[in-house]
């Protein structure tokens, strides 16, 4: 099951589809058992919107209950992201910085971000790295056969921003920020 849906772009676009077409945010199945058939179970609110004045706080998610196996699980649009608070416009302005030489405590300044968050996130990408390789060249091989850590996330990110990418890795079952 994918944790993403792709369909909705923008926070404006997630909140019009909670109320008018909540159906599109349903599971086919259960993440866990695949029963079939989940139920809606309420909506938890996540801080989504990091504009100043931040009106569109919280935002609903959906959460679906599986009657087999009695767990539940949530959908989040593309806007939101799956385990971090900051936008991905902001991660991925900090990776970029970082994979065109940037140092740590420069990024840091640069975004207003400590420098512990910049580095976990440069840590965390770095370790991945592989494994996210490998998912995103078997769907795009324009993405070739690039060699380092910048090497590569510099030719995935000139094709596609950092959330599709970590979507499409979503929808292969890997686990995004």
């Amino acid at each position: 099951m994918d944790r993403i849906v792709h369909a909705f772009l923008t926070l404006e676009q997630h909140l019009r589809a909670v109320v008018s077409t909540p159906q599109s945010y349903r599971p086919s199945h259960c993440p866990h058992c695949g029963f079939g058939g989940l139920w809606g179970h309420a909506f938890y609110g996540r801080k989504a919107d990091h504009s100043n004045g931040g009106e569109l706080n919280p935002a609903p998610v959906p959460r679906f209950r599986c009657l087999s196996c009695n767990r539940t699980c949530s959908r989040l649009p593309l806007c939101i992201c799956p385990r971090r608070w900051y936008a991905w416009a902001l991660q991925q302005r900090v990776l970029s910085l970082m994979l065109f030489g940037l140092s740590l405590r420069c990024a840091a300044a640069l975004t207003g971000l400590s420098r512990h968050t910049v580095r976990r996130w440069w840590a965390w990408l770095r370790e991945r790295t592989e494994h996210f390789a490998f998912h995103l060249r078997s769907r795009f091989p324009e993405l070739g056969r690039t060699e380092g850590v910048a090497t590569f996330w510099r030719a995935c990110l000139s094709l596609m921003p950092l959330d599709k990418a970590m979507a499409w890795l979503d929808r292969d079952g890997l686990i995004v920020p």
